[in-house]
Formats: structure tokens, sequence, C-alpha cells
């Protein structure tokens, strides 16, 4: 009875062992079996931080479709609070990444041109309203945000992020 009571309790433990195991490996993914999204502008900040406040303003004039500023420039590792501001009549976005994934996912929205992001990169925003990113940028290069709703890149609502090294 000793042996079997040992015996089923070295199993209970390399049940459980391996239980752990599986869990870790599972920890970057989703229940669906694909891994977390990875950014190329860097990763979703931490809004209890602190954080240095730059609005974008998105607006229609004069038959074109702007961001302003349409230039920002950042530090490698600083962390911004992008305030979103639409003093539009028309729906805008802002997503944050490279020029070809840009255009690449403007290839989908053309697609799907209902399709809304509310990612940790992106958002989309009504006509007088406000949305917030905060967001970290942990590498150096050259990043766009950009209006991905069918027609507005085209009009020129794009903008360039430059992140310096420190």
């Amino acid at each position: 009875m000793r042996a079997t009571m040992t015996l089923s309790v070295l199993t209970l433990t390399a049940a459980l062992v391996g239980l752990s195991g599986a869990a870790r490996a599972d920890a970057g993914r989703h229940h669906h079996g694909h891994a977390h999204p990875t950014f190329s502008a860097g990763e979703p900040g931490n809004a209890r931080r602190p954080a240095r406040r730059i609005t974008i303003t998105m607006r229609e004039a004069d038959g074109k479709m702007l961001f302003a500023p349409d230039r920002i420039e950042v530090k490698r590792g600083e962390q911004i609070r992008f305030v979103l501001s639409n003093a539009g009549e028309l729906e805008h976005e802002f997503v944050l990444a490279t020029p070809g994934e840009n255009l690449r996912h403007a290839e989908e929205m053309q697609k799907n041109p209902e399709m809304a992001h509310d990612d940790p990169n992106a958002r989309r925003v009504a006509p007088k309203k406000k949305s917030e990113i905060v967001w970290r940028f942990t590498k150096a290069g050259t990043f766009e945000y950009g209006c991905l709703i069918p027609g507005h890149r085209e009009a020129g609502m794009i903008g360039t992020v430059v992140v310096k090294e420190r």
C-alpha cells in the first residue's frame, strides 16, 4: 500500500510538473494558438508611468486629409502619450508601424473598409472626439503613423516618427 501511495504521489508530481512546463511554454500565446503580436515601432507603454505628451490633430482641409504635426522626433526608450484629436468631419485612424506594414494593411482595408482598429498601436477616432495611445519606442529608426481608411492615406494622411538613439 505504501509503495502504491508513493507511486501515486510521484505520478501526480510528474503530471503537475508537466502541466507547469506546458503553461510556461504557452505563456506567450493566446488560447487560439498564435503568439502575442510584436510591433515594429516598439511596444505598448505603461499608462501609470511618466510620458511626454504629444497631441496629434486629425482633420480635413482643402481637399486633403492631414495629421498635425506630420513629423515628430523621439529618443529610443522614450515613452509618449499620443493624444489623438479628431477635429475633422470624418472618422480617422492613427496606425503606428513601418511604412511597408501600413501599405500592406492599407491594401487589406481596401477589401474591408469597415475594419476598425483598437490595437495597442492603432485607434479609430470619431469626428470631434479624442483617444489616446501610450507608446514606448524601443527601436531606433523611421516609422509612420497613417490613416488607413480607404482614400485617407492617398489624400495625404501620413506622419513620420523619427526615433533617435539617446
